[in-house]
């Protein structure tokens, strides 16, 4: 792996995949990625945490949209990073309704750089 520091662990052959600009797999280096534990429809709050992860080193910011107020908070959420000048791709962690959520809001499907189904709940 040239290029990278030497790991006594091998890692697996992987296709690379685009996250919002952020490659994850494929050989690309390891991407450090969060969690916000607010609730999304929380706008200010959940920027805030945002903010907080991505000057803390996070490179990908994962959101929960469980509900419809989540996802309506979505693209405000987005838009208000974008102010602050703050680019890191936001991945929607859904739950359950996520193709419900995704079709009745498509400004949160295209606020979002990625989705993900949380496998607990397929």
């Amino acid at each position: 792996m040239t290029g990278y520091f030497s790991s006594p662990f091998p890692r697996r052959t992987s296709v690379g995949v685009d996250v919002g600009g952020v490659m994850v797999g494929g050989g690309a280096p390891v991407v450090v990625q969060s969690m916000t534990n607010t609730d999304t429809a929380d706008v200010d709050q959940t920027v805030a945490q945002v903010a907080a992860l991505h000057r803390a080193g996070s490179e990908i910011v994962r959101i929960t949209v469980d509900r419809d107020e989540s996802a309506a908070a979505v693209p405000a959420i987005r838009e208000r990073l974008e102010r602050l000048g703050i680019d890191v791709p936001l991945v929607g962690d859904f739950h359950y309704i996520g193709h419900k959520l995704l079709a009745d809001h498509p400004a949160c499907a295209e606020a979002l750089a990625k989705y993900r189904i949380n496998p607990g709940n397929v």
